[in-house]
């Protein structure tokens, strides 16, 4: 079968390459008040010249499609705007000088013989068949330009690890342990991923290059494996050529005073190590603070929850607290109620952040009730109500 000749999209519509939309719109609007069955009734030349204008008009007035129309002198729902756009950079498409065979100079692949029909060539199934693997074929061939950056130095990643310490560490600092897996670089070949000489790629021969076939499209590309270079290093029998081995390692960091739950440590460097020398990752801690059966944290802030007899509470009283830095002192003001809250200045944790800083405890009063167990307890309580008749439920009515 002969090659499918290019249609020309711009001449069908009478338009040049540099129309704007509107200038196509116009065009196609135009030709369709003409050509439009409708209007010629049984007219076969008009109805085929009306299908080529409307094709023309589906590609041109379609951004992405006429981007692609533009770059390769056709169109293909198998090829993708990114790939016509890396073409365009690489200077690729019809636009492009060719020698004397038809093949185009710079370019990595020939056009020439290949049938961009709708259908190929032995595809009785239709066109998906024979352009089934035209976007592995363009992807394969602009990415060769990123698999050769990867041989190029590399950093390491980072690694993230949760570190449970328990409640006083994290508020006085101290020494935490834990055991991490990373990345080393291979001490047999240093990183490189090889060792000794150099032998003959066996890809692509020596050549430097590999063919492929897409279709009947052929080009040829730079080996992946030798990068081009026709030969290739034996891979270093330790790392098996990745140039880095896993490593289970114990680690020991310190603990700053006041580090908080949730709080992020970074270790600079101590992350995977770099591939082909690039420069390792950092490793960051997770701090999760444990909890305490009295005090409760909250940022800098010690909370505790005092119980107080009712005569401390109604008339008043100096008592012993505990802080985190032992018994101190809270004086509990006359008539104080259930549930407020007294703050103690200082008492809280150290800053981590901030040099000299400290939070404060916050003290949440507790009335306690005592239990009558005797007539004369009961007896006094009676006189006590009477000498201080007012109803505590007394507000709340005033609002019903």
């Amino acid at each position: 079968m002969p090659p499918t000749q290019h249609k020309d999209y711009y001449a069908t519509l009478g338009i040049k390459k540099t129309a704007s939309s509107e200038d196509i719109r116009k065009a196609f609007r135009k030709l369709a008040r003409k050509y439009h069955p409708d209007v010629n009734p049984n007219d076969k030349k008009s109805e085929e010249k009306f299908k080529e204008i409307s094709e023309a008009n589906d590609i041109l007035s379609d951004e992405k499609k006429r981007k692609i129309y533009d770059q390769f002198g056709f169109y293909s729902d198998q090829i993708d705007p990114a790939t016509a756009e890396a073409a365009a950079r690489g200077g690729y498409g019809p636009g492009s000088s060719r020698g004397a065979t038809g093949q185009q100079q710079g370019a990595p692949f020939d056009f020439g013989g290949f049938d961009f029909s709708e259908e190929a060539p032995g595809a009785a199934g239709g066109g998906q068949q024979g352009w089934g693997n035209f976007r592995d074929i363009f992807s394969g061939m602009f990415s060769r330009d990123r698999a050769a950056q990867a041989e190029g130095p590399q950093p390491g990643t980072d690694l993230e690890y949760q570190v449970n310490v328990d409640f006083w560490t994290a508020i006085r600092g101290g020494v935490a342990r834990l055991e991490i897996q990373r990345q080393e670089v291979c001490a047999t070949c240093h990183g490189r991923g090889t060792m000794g000489g150099t032998q003959t790629c066996p890809e692509c021969h020596g050549t430097g290059q590999v063919t492929q076939m897409g279709g009947r499209m052929k080009f040829n590309i730079q080996c992946p494996r030798c990068g081009g270079t026709g030969k290739v290093q034996n891979p270093c029998p330790t790392c098996h050529g990745e140039g880095v081995l896993y490593r289970t390692e114990p680690l020991e960091f310190r603990i700053k005073p006041g580090t908080r739950d949730g709080q992020r440590i970074r270790l600079a460097g101590k992350g995977n190590a770099g591939l082909h020398g690039g420069a390792p990752g950092d490793l960051y801690l997770i701090i999760r603070a444990g909890t305490h059966p009295v005090f409760m944290r909250t940022g800098d802030d010690i909370h505790l929850t005092l119980p107080v007899t009712v005569s401390e509470a109604a008339l008043g009283s100096r008592i012993d607290v505990p802080t985190i830095d032992g018994r101190a002192q809270l004086r509990i003001p006359p008539g104080t109620q259930s549930g407020q809250k007294l703050r103690m200045r200082e008492r809280g944790v150290p800053s981590a952040t901030k040099e000299g800083a400290r939070g404060d405890e916050i003290v949440t009063v507790e009335v306690a009730v005592p239990q009558v167990r005797d007539e004369r307890s009961r007896e006094i309580l009676k006189e006590f109500a009477k000498l201080n008749p007012e109803d505590p439920r007394e507000s709340i009515w005033a609002k019903v």
